[in-house]
This record gives C-alpha cells, structure tokens and sequence, in this order.
C-alpha cells in the first residue's frame, strides 16, 4: 500500500485570508454594534463572517482517508478510476486535505478487503465508518462540508448521464454499423445543445457535482476512443469540446487526473475481451 497526504493548493492561503478577514470584521463590528440589529450592514458582516469561520474550520480539518485505484504502469501513482478521480476532484474542490491510499486491485491486500469486503474503490473514512459508492461519498461530503456548495440542482443532475455507458458500448463494438457510435454521437448532441444554452458548465457560470462526476467519463472516452478508435469528438460539437476543455484544464481535475497510459490499460480487457 502506497499512502500519499494531499493539502489542496489554495487551502492553507484560504485560510490565512479568512483568519484575516475575520479580524477585519471583527474590528468593523465593532462600531456595527452601536447600529440597529436588524442593520443590512451588520447582517451582511455577521453573514460573511460566519461563513469564513466554516470554511476555516473544514480547511484544518484531520485529513479524510480515502482508498483508490493504484495505477499499473507507475509505481506510487493515482490509477485509472474515474469514480475514484470523482471524489478525490470534490475533495479538491472544497478545499478539504486528504490522505490517499492505494490500492492495487489485481492483488487486493488483506487490510483492504477488511474495510471494503466487496473489494471497490472509492471507499472514504467520515466518523469512523468506510463509506463505499461515489454517489454516497460525494453526498454526504456536500453534506458533511456545505462550503464551498457543489450541489447540482435535480432537473440538471442528469444531464450527460448517459454518456458513459454509450462510449462504453461504442469502445466494445466490433460491428461498425450497429448503431453504437450514433448512440454515443446523439448523447454528444444533447450534451453540446444543453451547455450551449446554459454552460459554461452544466449549473451554469460554476462548477457542480455533475461536472465532477462526468469530467473523469469524458477523460477516458477521449483517450480511450482515441487509442483504440482512432476517433474523437467531431469539430460539429464545438461546445462539448469547450466543455471538455475547460473541465480538463481545472487544477484540481490536473492534480487528479490518471496517467493517459493507465487509461489506455485499463479499458483494453474490454475492448480485446
């Protein structure tokens, strides 16, 4: 087992600046309390303050552990695992530390099985308990830590859903005309029209859960449809390609990402299988 302890980038200066701008306040208030109670000011200050005294308290939080793939091309690195680079991107983005373990699933170690007997990553440690499932890690994370909020609104949490499982169908097709890649090709579309009208990303101008969960599928179906296709997304689908990029380039999707080679040795069971 490989463990690897990460303090996001932005975290320590995050707090140094909320720790300042509380004192800050704390100085204004000062004179806020000769004003009216129910003064818009004084809410206002009391509102920020309270919300910079959350993010503090999640930024020096004990690190989570977390259990994911290992990679089976380089030692020591981040494995293949989009579900895994899903959590491990919410963790990033609300600014939380973290320890990673990895795990090297073709030869799961006893310690590893104990805590996850079904033999899955991610598995995350909250209060004690191994939590399994990306769904319900990235959820009770949102709920866990509000701060920076990540939620997607429920008539957006679908959008793009059904992306991965066409890619998927397509990457394992060996008949050209079966109507797989037209099925990968009209959910691109849906895709392309949506963030059309509402992008940059699928809530709008921020980052949601549902960018993190479906920029890891994007990964791997650009590369893997690349390697093994020799197919990308055509230049008619221009706002999936800005979508993918603007995705693809956020530092905490960099810090996150698997190598390309994993990706590639990953999926290649299924594609020769």
């Amino acid at each position: 087992m490989s463990t690897a302890r990460f303090q996001p980038t932005t975290t320590l200066a995050a707090a140094s600046a909320a720790c300042a701008f509380s004192s800050s306040v704390k100085h204004h208030l000062g004179f806020a309390l000769r004003l009216p109670r129910n003064n818009s000011v004084f809410r206002s200050h009391s509102i920020r303050r309270r919300n910079l005294s959350v993010f503090a308290m999640s930024a020096v939080s004990d690190p989570l552990e977390v259990c994911v793939k290992a990679s089976i091309t380089v030692p020591n690195k981040l494995g293949d695992c989009p579900f895994c680079q899903r959590v491990l991107l919410t963790m990033e983005e609300k600014h939380l530390p973290y320890d990673m373990k990895l795990v090297d699933l073709d030869n799961k170690p006893e310690w590893f099985l104990k805590l996850s007997p079904e033999g899955k990553v991610p598995v995350v440690k909250l209060e004690d308990k191994w939590v399994p499932d990306s769904d319900v890690i990235t959820q009770s994370l949102e709920e866990r830590f509000p701060d920076p909020q990540l939620g997607t609104p429920p008539e957006k949490a679908s959008v793009g859903s059904k992306i991965f499982s066409t890619f998927i169908g397509f990457l394992k097709s060996k008949d050209a005309s079966d109507g797989t890649e037209q099925a990968l090709l009209n959910e691109l579309s849906a895709l392309n029209d949506y963030i059309k009208e509402n992008g940059p990303f699928i809530n709008g101008e921020k980052v949601s859960a549902a960018d993190l969960s479906l920029g890891p599928k994007l990964y791997h179906l650009e590369i893997a449809l690349g390697h093994y296709k020799k197919w990308s997304v055509p230049e008619s689908l221009p706002y999936v390609k800005s979508y993918m990029k603007a995705i693809f380039s956020l530092d905490s999707f960099v810090k996150t990402r698997a190598l390309p080679e994993d990706v590639i040795a990953g999926w290649r069971p299924k594609v020769m299988g």
